[in-house]
């Protein structure tokens, strides 16, 4: 049965929604990536809006607003994750700073120079990197920073099976001068860019999903769909061992012109 190929959004997305609400993250990144991207961004105040687009079950909100002032609201599509996320703020005691709604990236309910920082680790692909900074630069106060994670390469060339792997994924993927180049037509001035480190995929990323995966297939036992994404995953996670000099998530940080 050859099922390898599938790209992840081939699969049911409330099925992709349940195994996710699994980790604390949906995506590569780490609490000591976040602190380091926000050591770039110099405006913040008590008073400080921020939003978190795509924020998922809030794992590098929750790291956020521990380290900021002013307050964060987190948007994301899928109401279980923001679920998971206002019950994680609420543990932390956190309320009072960071709260999550439903909503869609595309049509987001902020007021034109509202906000003061929008962040995005690992989600910005869901509307695309140039469609999405482009976007939501009205949002944005005149000096404000847009700061998000995405998926580049590393090298101008890399063997054909990585490279057919993002392009079914994501056609989107991109050279880093190229990105950078991306975020300076849209509007900002490039103010950072920095590579993950690899622990953020194997760490943080891969290494939580074995355990996900047992109680997930465990719950899932008899349905080939689940079988499969799993499937999909593991093999994401040995793609990326075989070919991570090739590529990785890189954050690029741009304050508004």
């Amino acid at each position: 049965m050859e099922q390898e190929n599938n790209s992840i959004h081939d699969f049911d997305i409330a099925l992709i929604c349940e195994y996710f609400s699994y980790v604390e993250r949906q995506g590569p990144g780490s609490p000591e990536v976040t602190i380091k991207a926000l050591s770039f961004i110099d405006n913040l105040t008590q008073n400080a809006k921020i939003a978190d687009i795509g924020c998922g079950t809030g794992g590098q909100t929750m790291v956020l607003a521990q380290n900021t002032p002013g307050t964060i609201l987190g948007i994301d599509l899928f109401p279980k994750f923001v679920d998971i996320f206002n019950q994680n703020a609420t543990k932390l005691g956190l309320t009072d700073k960071a709260k999550a709604i439903v909503g869609s990236m595309d049509n987001l309910p902020f007021q034109d120079e509202e906000l003061d920082l929008m962040w995005s680790e690992g989600a910005i692909y869901n509307i695309g990197f140039e469609r999405g900074l482009t976007e939501w630069r009205r949002f944005l106060k005149k000096g404000g920073y847009v700061a998000v994670t995405e998926a580049s390469w590393f090298t101008p060339e890399r063997p054909a099976e990585i490279e057919q792997f993002w392009l079914d994924a994501y056609p989107e993927i991109d050279t880093i001068p190229s990105k950078v180049a991306i975020m300076q037509k849209a509007g900002y001035i490039p103010v950072a860019t920095f590579i993950l480190p690899e622990n953020c995929w194997t760490e943080h990323f891969y290494a939580p999903q074995v355990s996900a995966q047992k109680l997930f297939m465990e719950k899932y036992a008899d349905n080939l769909n689940a079988k499969r994404l799993v499937e999909n995953l593991q093999h994401e996670a040995q793609l990326y061992a075989r070919y991570k000099d090739y590529y990785g998530y890189v954050f690029y940080i741009g304050k508004k012109m």
